[in-house]
């Protein structure tokens, strides 16, 4: 079963914003006074937060992340030993707005070092087609570097609403990770919080979060490049997720039952993608690694379309196409350029 749940009203751009400066309040031998061989307790919402927590915390953290390989992230129920886990953390890093679940669970935990990803940088609406285009950018690269000189002010943005109205129906969409700039954002924000809640370690924890940083870049180099040049700009999509990547990369986003695919496609919205496949030349219907392929291939099949996976990366298992973000990230590189006919 894939019921996901986007969560209708401003909850992720309400996200209570922990000023950093709150995690100092933690000293180290608070933080690293655990059972895990003095090393941080760190518990992540999911596999993007894991991600971050393991490669920027290397050797000084133990991760755990409450959602298991191959479990729909959007379903997920807490058991007691979870709820009860996420207490014991020195430090939790979780997204606000995908999992309730969780969020609930945070907030009552009573953790100091708690951090919403969701604060580190700027969310947006999007619906079932979103397009580079739509925005207003006059390129990507000048809209990629606009970012990251807003990307230390996301903080207080968000307290204070940053003009993306996220009341809108729908709500915002919490896929960020899946563009390398804004994940490299949350990155940053990561890092100083972590050298917030265990100084001793905080030269280690700056050192690999600009290798992170730089990894990203390369990725995001790779995406500019790689879809620069494609017989057509738009890509059709079981799990509308990949709007972020769609506006970084001046690509367009058909997703077949919108942000919330909870919902069956009508009838009228199958028939308008086979209208928009023919006009745009969409080859491929995309599909995800932890959901059923059955919409996809009866769309394909009604439109004369293949299919093919992109994976929003919500988590890693031995169906993924590598193992791990960056990996993952290369194959749905390799899969958008089949499919939008990369010269």
């Amino acid at each position: 079963m894939n019921v996901r749940r986007l969560i209708p009203t401003t909850a992720v751009a309400g996200a209570v914003v922990l000023g950093l400066t709150a995690l100092s309040a933690c000293s180290t031998s608070d933080a690293a006074d655990g059972s895990d061989g003095g090393k941080l307790k760190v518990t992540a919402s999911f596999y993007p937060m894991q991600f971050l927590a393991e490669k920027i915390g290397g050797e000084h953290v133990a991760v755990s992340s409450l959602t298991k390989p191959g479990v729909e992230p959007h379903d997920l129920e807490l058991t007691p030993r979870q709820i009860g886990s996420i207490s014991e953390s020195d430090y939790v890093l979780y997204l606000k707005g995908i999992q309730p679940a969780v969020d609930d669970a945070i907030k009552q935990s009573g953790v100091k070092n708690t951090v919403d990803a969701a604060t580190l940088t700027t969310l947006e609406n999007h619906g079932s087609e979103v397009s580079g285009h739509d925005h207003g950018h006059e390129g990507e690269e000048e809209h990629g570097h606009e970012e990251e000189a807003h990307a230390d002010e996301a903080h207080e943005e968000h307290s204070e609403g940053d003009g993306h109205n996220h009341g809108e129906e729908g709500g915002a969409d919490p896929h960020i990770w899946l563009d390398p700039v804004k994940y490299a954002e949350v990155a940053k924000g990561v890092g100083t919080s972590l050298e917030k809640a265990d100084p001793d370690h905080a030269a280690d924890y700056k050192k690999n979060t600009d290798a992170l940083v730089a990894e990203l870049g390369e990725l995001n180099t790779a995406f500019e490049t790689g879809l620069k040049n494609t017989s057509t700009k738009t890509f059709i999509t079981t799990h509308s997720a990949f709007g972020y990547l769609a506006e970084r990369y001046g690509l367009t986003q058909q997703g077949i039952a919108g942000i919330d695919p909870e919902a069956e496609p009508s009838p009228a919205r199958i028939q308008e993608i086979h209208t928009i496949a023919e006009k745009e030349k969409a080859t491929t219907v995309f599909f995800e690694t932890l959901a059923s392929d059955k919409t996809a291939k009866t769309l394909a099949k009604d439109t004369g379309l293949r299919t093919g996976v992109l994976d929003p990366l919500e988590g890693i298992t031995k169906k993924s196409q590598g193992a791990d973000y960056i990996e993952v990230m290369e194959s749905n590189l390799a899969a958008l350029q089949k499919a939008l006919g990369a010269k």
